[in-house]
């Protein structure tokens, strides 16, 4: 198949050739000298780019290092291209890779950030921050006496983040304490808890994925085996919860979305090449063995976590409610370069099993539910892909026959009507570290209880 294609390119090369320059013999020449025009332009270019460098480094106010200008000048050109190639080097390499493996050094806290300070959602337990009595709602305001303002949650973190043994002192701001508490903290090696879960109410099972590394798979099978030694026979479905789950490997969102799928397509990536084209299928097997399945997302669910919705929603094995997601549909590919780090650099972009891609559009939800009344009113959307300088267009497009769709949502009468759309006036913000403020997962426990009424079997008897 592979070959034809191939072929058929050539035969498509050698006719629009042969129709500006005439006879087809002449093509092999008039390549050879395209090719070595394009090769002269190329020397001259970094021919420009030596000029360059030399004169920075004669010319800069200040002595600069070599390495540092080197490294500038390739994370321009790869940043360049679009918002999530770059270059990393050896040390953000490490930090990736420390990452994706689920573990690092650092002091145990999931945390946000709120009016300038980080937040504490929570501490993790049997770590540094949970010992030294860190709670959820304190606000970090300073890290080794520096305040943290001006600092955005990612710098935060990487000063939070460090080698085991290596101390910090850290200030907390607790509302009811008359002063600000000191802590000093030693890091150790942490296991972030990426699945997080409990029963809602007795009946419905709650999982949230915080991102994707390699614990994600495992870690979401085993809190599903112990929401169902726990619920029994009185489980009645399952709440995904997806929200500001940015993503991370690929393999990893497959392997989730495989999780509840007894078959059919995963994802697709298409990349430069036809031939490196690739497609998932699901293997047999559902761990959640039928039972109904709700998947939230909103504006912070991109990339690995827009795949899962994405497959499940085109399979109707979960109902997707919240808000559009953040519409990354491209895949990077970290290139390792021995001795210099590595390159991130967008290599595909993804497909659902319908054939859409969603890079720039996101998913859109089954059911739209807003987290708080503001979201309907605010006057500046929250930023998604189509909103990040140089973002990939949106290849519109089908991969799959004409006609492939999204199958329509079939529920039973009345039961989308009953999903309220916005919190009532006056209801608190939502607040991470108060799981009763959280209308959307009121809203998805209370479907998965409706839907579990309207399936009982004397309802299915009465409807017969």
């Amino acid at each position: 198949m592979k070959r034809r294609g191939r072929t058929a390119g050539a035969v498509a090369a050698a006719f629009v050739a042969g129709v500006v320059i005439g006879p087809v013999v002449a093509i092999p020449v008039v390549q050879a000298v395209a090719q070595e025009g394009g090769r002269a332009e190329t020397y001259r270019l970094l021919n420009l780019f030596g000029d360059v460098f030399e004169r920075v480094r004669a010319e800069y106010v200040e002595p600069i290092q070599d390495r540092d200008a080197i490294e500038n000048a390739i994370n321009g050109m790869l940043t360049g291209l679009d918002p999530h190639s770059s270059y990393l080097n050896q040390r953000s390499y490490r930090d990736m890779q420390v990452q994706t493996r689920g573990e690092f050094g650092g002091l145990g806290i999931e945390v946000t950030q709120e009016g300038g300070y980080i937040k504490v959602i929570s501490p993790i337990d049997e770590t540094p921050a949970a010992r030294a009595g860190v709670k959820a709602g304190d606000l970090i305001t300073h890290l080794n006496g520096h305040s943290v303002q001006g600092l955005s949650l990612q710098e935060a973190v990487e000063q939070m983040r460090g080698e085991r043994g290596t101390s910090i002192k850290i200030t907390i701001r607790r509302e009811g304490a008359d002063r600000p508490i000191e802590l000093s903290l030693t890091r150790e090696v942490i296991r972030p808890q990426v699945v997080r879960f409990r029963m809602e109410g007795g009946d419905i099972g709650y999982i949230r994925l915080t991102s994707f590394n390699e614990q994600t798979d495992a870690g979401l099978r085993r809190a599903m085996q112990s929401l169902r030694s726990q619920a029994g026979a009185n489980l009645k479905g399952l709440v995904l919860d997806l929200r500001n789950n940015p993503g991370g490997l690929l393999d990893q969102a497959v392997q989730v979305t495989d999780d509840f799928l007894d078959h059919g397509e995963i994802v697709s990536t298409r990349a430069r090449r036809p031939e490196d084209a690739q497609r998932w299928n699901a293997k047999p097997g559902d761990i959640a063995q039928g039972l109904p399945v709700v998947v939230l997302i909103n504006g912070g669910s991109a990339s690995a976590s827009e795949i899962v919705a994405g497959a499940l929603q085109d399979h109707r094995r979960a109902i997707v409610l919240g808000v559009k997601s953040f519409g990354k549909g491209s895949v990077q590919t970290v290139m390792p370069i021995p001795g210099n780090g590595a390159i991130r650099l967008t290599t595909a972009r993804y497909y659902t099993p319908s054939g859409r891609s969603i890079q720039a559009t996101g998913i859109e939800p089954d059911i739209e539910v807003l987290a708080q009344r503001q979201e309907a009113t605010a006057t500046i959307p929250r930023e998604r892909e189509a909103d990040l300088r140089r973002a990939l267009r949106n290849e519109s497009g089908v991969q799959q026959p004409a006609g492939a769709a999204i199958p329509p949502l079939q529920l039973p009468p009345g039961i989308v009507e009953r999903v309220t759309r916005l919190p009532a006036e006056g209801a608190p913000a939502f607040d991470a570290t108060k799981p009763e403020t959280d209308f959307q997962l009121q809203q998805a426990t209370q479907l998965l209880r409706n839907l579990a009424a309207a399936n009982t079997p004397a309802r299915r008897a009465a409807a017969r």
